[in-house]
């Protein structure tokens, strides 16, 4: 029993919590990819390449993404967008994260649909067409690359600058996926950098209107169903569902016996992540706790300033 304990605990620290973006975008694939197995559809009936554009199919733009030919590619692609776009969800919110995520999907789309127009010499030539959630997937890395503050990132114990990321997966997923058409995830990259140069600023959601939008149908039925996975819009309430208060029992806690309480009648308290603050500690860094100190050596520090004070005082009336 202790070794299935550990098991659990480890896969539970290795697996990220499914929020309610992703969560939604595995669902629409798995339902569309049952739609198109039970009425056996024309492959590649939603896949993104010239016919886009000679066949009048933009609609394509919009649900390539959700598209997938095999079982396989489909597992592969949910497990990729699990591991790779949850943090953009949790920075942004699941409304915010599913209009970035239209917008990164068919902005690619339609590149890579042009350059494939142009890439095609005569009629006779094979059409390259493209499916799946990976090119997005590695749109949300780079666009999360651009706004991080953390220089490098790991990945299988090996080191990399934050900005290769994106390539270290694009060769991953160009070796391991199927039907994984390189130009297409080249340019999802390239897409993402740009959303994170700003350069898609006029088309982005604000957080006030995402805050109304997910009141609304259909994101409040989302928010129902999903619950706690929904990651809401406002940064105060994102920070309440992602970092929940700690409000430990009074006493329990052992900091709390050597903690000076001297200004705390100076000033108004306030809670800051469930612990009673003062507002000048909110303003500046909280100065730390020597290891080596303890409350009786603190207590005559105080005790001894105090009767210096006292004595001091005496003395000067002393010779007045």
């Amino acid at each position: 029993m202790d070794y299935l304990k550990i098991i659990s605990e480890v896969v539970k620290d290795m697996v990220p919590v499914i929020t309610g973006g992703v969560f939604t975008l595995a669902l629409l694939s798995c339902a569309l990819f049952c739609i198109q197995t039970y009425f056996s559809l024309t492959q590649g009936f939603l896949s993104v390449g010239a016919a886009v554009f000679q066949s009048g199919h933009i609609h394509r733009l919009f649900v390539f993404p959700v598209y997938h030919r095999s079982l396989a590619q489909l597992l592969l692609n949910i497990t990729a967008l699990v591991f790779l776009c949850g943090s953009l969800e949790k920075g942004v919110g699941t409304v915010r994260f599913l209009s970035v995520f239209l917008l990164l999907s068919s902005t690619t789309g339609l590149c890579y649909s042009f350059l494939d127009l142009l890439l095609q010499v005569d009629s006779s030539q094979t059409h390259t067409h493209t499916e799946g959630l990976v090119p997005v997937a590695l749109a949300c890395v780079a666009l999360t690359t651009m706004h991080t503050k953390v220089s490098k990132g790991f990945l299988c114990g090996v080191s990399f600058p934050a900005m290769v990321l994106p390539w270290v997966f694009l060769l991953l997923a160009s070796a391991l996926f199927p039907h994984c058409v390189l130009p297409c995830n080249v340019i999802a990259i390239l897409v993402g950098w740009m959303h994170g140069k700003g350069w898609f600023s006029l088309l982005e959601v604000s957080e006030a209107r995402a805050g109304v939008v997910e009141k609304l149908m259909p994101f409040r039925l989302l928010r129902s169903i999903c619950g706690d996975l929904f990651v809401p819009a406002s940064a105060e309430e994102r920070r309440k569902t992602l970092l929940p208060q700690i409000n430990p029992t009074p006493g329990s806690y052992p900091v709390q016996a050597y903690a000076p309480i001297s200004s705390v009648n100076s000033a108004a308290t306030v809670l800051y992540e469930g612990w009673p603050n003062t507002k000048s500690a909110l303003s500046g860094p909280t100065p730390p706790l020597h290891s080596h100190g303890h409350g009786p050596t603190q207590n005559l520090g105080l005790n001894h300033g105090h009767s210096c004070n006292h004595s001091h005082h005496a003395h000067s009336h002393g010779h007045v």
